[in-house]
């Protein structure tokens, strides 16, 4: 795998929208139970990408670091040999000074090679050194949307529970609406008072049957006093 194919990866994963890809799900919890098990792996997979890279970045900064050293040891090396070389030529041992001549040119070489090979790990360094930076925010991004994702699935799953709770609930309540035994109260309330009423017509019948009984009994008196002042009459009392 390829750094800038993880970079790549990484990037695409933080970006990766949860909302776009709930709204497509059938089943939103079991997609984000696999995007957090996609998450958790891929996260785990570009770690150790991630940690390869940077480790390559420090074995870079290793080199660049011991060739720098090497130049400005072997500049040194340079400098002492040409010192000697005019201290043995000041002293008229020019063969010998010759020879440490020879020396400090060949310091000098190895000064200019170890420079060159620092010079040129330079631009590499600095781009690796940008990848990484720009790896690691992918990774806290990843880690910061596995988290999201996490509190997104744990928020669907309360949420689902809760509605089936609702629904539970309004199935009761319909089924009591259906069964509802106040209608059976209803109806024998309605027997109750069919039977009163039956009663009071009764009670009212009885009444009226009473009365003409006394109406009759006034007619009788009635007739009976004319009958005595007829009688009366007639006897001249």
């Amino acid at each position: 795998m390829t750094k800038q194919t993880i970079l790549g990866r990484v990037t695409q994963l933080a970006k990766a929208n949860i909302n776009a890809l709930l709204d497509q799900a059938e089943d939103p919890q079991k997609m984000l139970d696999q995007l957090i098990r996609d998450y958790t792996n891929n996260i785990a997979e570009a770690e150790q990408a991630v940690a390869a890279t940077i480790g390559n970045l420090r074995l870079m900064e290793q080199d660049h670091k011991e060739d720098v050293e090497a130049a400005a040891e072997w500049g040194g090396k340079a400098l002492a040999a040409s010192r000697k070389a005019d201290e043995l030529r000041g002293a008229g041992s020019a063969a010998e000074a010759d020879k440490f001549d020879n020396l400090a040119k060949v310091a000098l070489g190895r000064q200019l090679q170890s420079e060159q090979e620092a010079k040129t790990a330079e631009p590499t360094i600095a781009s690796q050194t940008e990848v990484v930076d720009k790896l690691r925010t992918g990774l806290d991004q990843m880690k910061a949307k596995l988290s999201e994702l996490k509190a997104k699935r744990d928020e669907l799953v309360a949420r689902s529970k809760s509605a089936q709770a609702q629904n539970q609930m309004m199935d009761a309540v319909k089924n009591i609406d259906v069964l509802d035994p106040t209608s059976e109260l209803s109806r024998f309330e309605d027997k109750v008072r069919r039977e009163e009423a039956k009663a009071l017509g009764k009670q009212e019948l009885a009444a009226s049957s009473l009365d003409a009984q006394f109406e009759q009994l006034d007619s009788l008196g009635d007739s009976a006093e004319i009958e005595a002042r007829l009688a009366a009459l007639k006897t001249g009392a």
